[in-house]
């Protein structure tokens, strides 16, 4: 014993021998009781007392089932291997007592946890040597456990072992984002790989987590889960660089899944990653950003998407889509025969009746597409081609250059369009139909012979039949509606267009309560203009009062 060691802790091992005075074997627990000195003082100071021969110790562990209660999670049950300690005799090196056999210190005498390294060394040393030379690659708790069974390493060994290598800086452990904690991966455990102290700690860290991200791509192909959860961040990455933000929509349709799969890979996202960011516009909208864009830049991103709501989410798009259904739904009841064509589209919630057609040549600013709102064929005969009516519809006071840009899409698309010796031309049976709130009365078209027509016989002599507001609603007085019910107010006060159809459907049903069901259509959707107002005024909404008169406009 040298006599720097004396000096360090002469007290401790005084304390030991006057535990083990009374010539009886005694735990290191027993002695720490004994003592009042702290467990590892007492395992360090016996530990020097063994090999210093101041005292012998049991050959084997003994082993003693332990019942551990941990409060609210209930108790779990302990087998714990322990050795007995008792004064070495002098001149003794070994001793039987109680059936036990005590003996002096010897290498071959020490258990796993206290030899230095080799391939019996102990598990923390396996566990941590295995990541140390795998230190390329990031591995799942469960394949460290697999890897390392023939050595003696339970999955259970793993996280006590991985947690201590954390504190010290020694592994970077990554795993699921819930709220304040962090949670296992439900396929693997948790993800470990080693933090090369022989690099600059951010280098050491940004590599690591380079290992764990390429480590969870590998397992996204066994789970769709997954794979969903990196190309959120992937898609919000590459959208963020183009000055874009993503909303939920946008990712439904790029990732081709339901809306509760959608959500649930959004909250693992935004768990796992945290340069994914979430931004809500008008305190009502999501969309989400990458945290590598700068402030100014962000905002600019934020600005441009709130003018593309206030285009989209206001009352004028609402409007202009209910107008459609309006239209939609007077064709559909009252002309025999009809069958409107369907076209599946790549953008998600676009109607399928609505329709892309294929221009070959452009017309106006449109470019080899142009939509129209609906295409339906009437047959009149089994001998006879059907009839194909093609639907235009708009919101708002329809003049010349309206009327003349509908002819011109019909006859340059592929679809309804025909050369002849004397230019294109719309195709025989092809009947245009332009739908619209009203028409310019005061708008004259001049004719090559001098002579001036009104918009609506323009429209004839082009084989354009126009559909106005107020032809519908004398179709609605007719069956004994309220003049207060009108299709401008159903399609003012209706939420979209299913509920149009709905309510044009009961107002059919029974016209003498029209006005009962367009009001209570209205009180249903007070939120919703609300928040229409909030984004036109650019944010600042304003009150619409419940007690509003039925007469008055809404929005």
């Amino acid at each position: 014993m040298t006599f720097e060691s004396m000096v360090r802790i002469p007290k401790t091992r005084e304390a030991i021998v006057g535990s083990l005075a009374d010539g009886k074997p005694h735990s290191h627990r027993e002695i720490v009781a004994k003592t009042g000195l702290t467990g590892p003082a007492i395992w360090n100071a016996l530990l020097r007392a063994w090999r210093d021969k101041i005292v012998l110790r049991t050959k084997l562990p003994l082993y003693k089932q332990e019942k551990i209660f941990k409060g609210r999670a209930g108790s779990t049950r302990n087998l714990r291997p322990y050795h007995l300690y008792i004064i070495r005799p002098e001149g003794t090196d070994h001793l039987r007592m109680d059936d036990q056999e005590f003996v002096s210190f010897s290498e071959e005498y020490l258990d796993a946890r206290g030899k230095k390294g080799g391939e019996r060394g102990s598990k923390a040393q396996t566990i941590s040597k295995f990541l140390e030379r795998n230190k390329n690659k990031a591995f799942f708790s469960r394949e460290i456990a697999d890897a390392l069974k023939d050595k003696g390493v339970k999955i259970r060994d793993i996280m006590p072992n991985v947690s201590r290598f954390e504190r010290g800086g020694l592994v970077f452990v990554a795993g699921y984002r819930s709220g304040d904690r962090r949670t296992p991966f439900p396929y693997g455990g948790y993800l470990i790989t080693w933090l090369d102290p022989s690099k600059p700690r951010e280098q050491a860290i940004d590599e690591a987590v380079k290992r764990v991200d390429f480590a969870l791509e590998q397992k996204g192909e066994k789970s769709p889960h997954y794979l969903r959860v990196h190309r959120i961040r992937d898609i919000v990455l590459a959208e963020t660089k183009r000055a874009q933000l993503v909303s939920p929509k946008y990712l439904q349709n790029q990732l081709g899944c339901t809306e509760y799969e959608l959500e649930r890979s959004l909250k693992r996202a935004i768990d796992l990653y945290p340069e994914v960011k979430q931004v809500k516009l008008f305190d009502a909208y999501n969309y989400f950003y990458h945290s590598s864009v700068d402030d100014a830049k962000l905002n600019a991103m934020a600005k441009m998407k709130e003018n593309e709501l206030r285009h989209v989410k206001g009352s004028a798009y609402r409007i202009g889509h209910n107008w459609e259904a309006v239209a939609e739904w007077f064709i559909e009841t009252f002309t025999g025969g009809a069958e409107f064509w369907e076209q599946k589209h790549r953008e998600g919630g676009m109607d399928p009746r609505r329709i892309t057609l294929y221009l070959i040549k452009n017309v106006g600013r449109r470019r080899n597409k142009a939509e129209v709102d609906r295409v339906w064929e009437v047959k009149t005969s089994p001998f006879s081609a059907p009839t194909i009516n093609v639907l235009s519809c708009k919101w708002s006071q329809v003049n010349k250059e309206a009327i003349n840009d509908f002819f011109e899409v019909l006859r340059w698309s592929k679809e309804f369009g025909v050369n002849t010796p004397d230019g294109r031309q719309l195709k025989q049976g092809v009947v245009g139909m332009f739908a619209a709130s009203t028409f310019d009365p005061r708008e004259k078209v001049r004719l090559k012979d001098g002579t001036e027509i009104g918009i609506p016989e323009y429209a004839r002599r082009m084989n354009i039949t126009l559909i106005k507001a107020a032809d519908l609603n004398e179709r609605l007085h007719e069956w004994g509606c309220p003049m207060e019910v009108t299709v401008q107010r159903i399609c003012k006060w209706a939420r979209n267009e299913k509920e149009v159809r709905e309510t044009l459907s009961a107002v059919r049903k029974e016209p003498q309560k029209a006005k009962e069901i367009l009001e209570k259509v209205r009180e249903r959707n007070i939120g919703l203009y609300q928040s229409e107002r909030k984004l036109e005024e650019g944010g600042k909404a304003e009150k619409v009062e419940k007690g509003t008169e039925f007469a008055e406009a809404v929005p």
